[in-house]
């Protein structure tokens, strides 16, 4: 299986800065000029020009917005320095929403890109949950 991470802007140009600067990705290229495919972390991230009110799918009523928003799919940027990747993030354009959290050998702060998606910036103090907490 290989992954790939899309996600819909409105602003291509200032999504390219702000995904590159936020997390050290690279422009690979520019897709029928809508579409930036960043490389440098572990999945290629597509970055998908959407206008503002336009249809999500032809089978969802809801339209685009990209005011904050809630979603129950986000992503996780694991880092080695947390207090690190939080302040380039934050210097890229990212809004801080909580404070660091703590859980199974990790450290968690939650911050939103300037487009409304929330993201978690991730420090592990081993490999991952299970490494860090010696779960089953």
């Amino acid at each position: 299986m290989k992954l790939v991470i899309n996600i819909d802007v409105p602003d291509l140009d200032r999504a390219i800065q702000f995904y590159c600067a936020a997390f050290d990705l690279k422009l690979n290229r520019i897709l029928d000029e809508d579409v930036a495919e960043l490389f440098g972390g572990p999945a290629p991230i597509y970055l998908l020009k959407k206008d503002p009110d336009s249809d999500c799918s032809n089978t969802v009523m809801e339209k685009r917005r990209y005011a904050r928003h809630w979603t129950p799919v986000h992503i996780d940027v694991v880092v080695d320095n947390l207090q690190h990747a939080l302040q380039r993030a934050l210097k890229a354009g990212a809004v801080r929403e909580s404070e660091c959290v703590e859980w199974l050998g990790s450290k968690c702060i939650t911050l939103a890109d300037p487009f409304g998606h929330g993201f978690c910036l991730i420090e592990f103090v081993a490999e991952s949950y299970r490494d860090s907490a010696g779960a089953r």
